[in-house]
């Protein structure tokens, strides 16, 4: 398995889990009977039934567990329901996994994970969400049901986010989106990353995913990095709040200092610098 180059623009998210522990259907049949707000809503193999051939000839008919040589060529997947919305789980074993996509940034991973270490799924919105999976109840759907997974199985040790190119590791990706959902603020980093631009300036990846507008802290308040991301953090969170801006507005920093945010000329962007 190698890393694969093409995370930005992929759809869903991708789940990290140990080298030999990636779960199979019966798993997924155990979570979610383990789980009040998830159920199973299709399985394309349920029905697949193999013949096999006895040792006296007669043909016995096994079904819902064994896989002929052909599935294990191809990905396993299943359709799970949250929150009234279906979400395509796939990689499943004993299929052929996926790749581990490449990330950019690493929130509580020591380094960038190694196709080496993790066996990868990918969890997305199923077709009836086609066009739709930005929207926040989608989006949120999402999550929630990731999060899900990662409470359940031990050996899911986190996420790929591809619109920011974050790895996140399973108890920090679990407890910034948990309490985002309980009225806490948006997990700027991680959900979205911060980098420095060759000008000097410090711009988010990812929130465009939410807003459709990146954000862009400007020299020289870019300078101090620290300072600059704490104020990015604060900001994004009202921006996914306020859903971006299309006019110039004016905030206190945590410093209490005042800051203009005006919109770049194509509105891609939310510039940022002190009055």
């Amino acid at each position: 398995m190698i890393a694969d180059p093409s995370l930005r623009g992929a759809q869903g998210l991708f789940l990290l889990f140990k080298q030999g522990h990636r779960p199979d259907r019966n798993a997924i049949r155990d979570f979610a009977a383990c789980k009040a707000n998830a159920s199973i809503s299709h399985d394309p193999l349920e029905q697949t039934a193999l013949h096999l051939a006895s040792s006296d000839g007669e043909s016995v008919e096994k079904s819902n567990g064994v896989l002929n040589a052909d599935t294990l060529t191809k990905h396993v997947w299943m359709e799970l329901l949250r929150d009234g919305m279906s979400f395509e789980l796939s990689g499943l074993a004993p299929g052929e996994g996926l790749l581990l996509p490449r990330a950019d940034f690493v929130f509580d991973f020591s380094a960038p994970p190694e196709p080496s270490d993790f066996e990868v799924l990918r969890l997305a919105p199923g077709h009836h969400l086609a066009g739709g999976e930005r929207a926040l109840p989608v989006a949120k759907g999402l999550l929630g049901l990731a999060c899900d997974l990662v409470d359940h199985f031990a050996e899911l040790e986190g996420v790929l986010w591809p619109p920011s190119s974050s790895a996140i590791g399973h108890q920090f990706f679990e407890s910034v989106v948990t309490a985002w959902f309980e009225g806490g603020p948006f997990p700027a980093l991680g959900l979205t990353a911060f980098r420095e631009t060759t000008d000097g300036a410090l711009q988010t990846e990812g929130l465009s995913f939410w807003i459709d507008q990146e954000l862009r802290i400007e020299p020289p308040l870019s300078l101090d990095k620290v300072s600059a991301t704490r104020i990015g953090v604060r900001l994004v969170n009202q921006l996914v709040l306020v859903g971006g801006i299309d006019t110039s507005e004016r905030v206190v920093a945590p410093d209490g200092t005042r800051l203009v945010l005006r919109t770049s000329r194509n509105g891609q962007f939310v510039r940022v610098w002190r009055e």
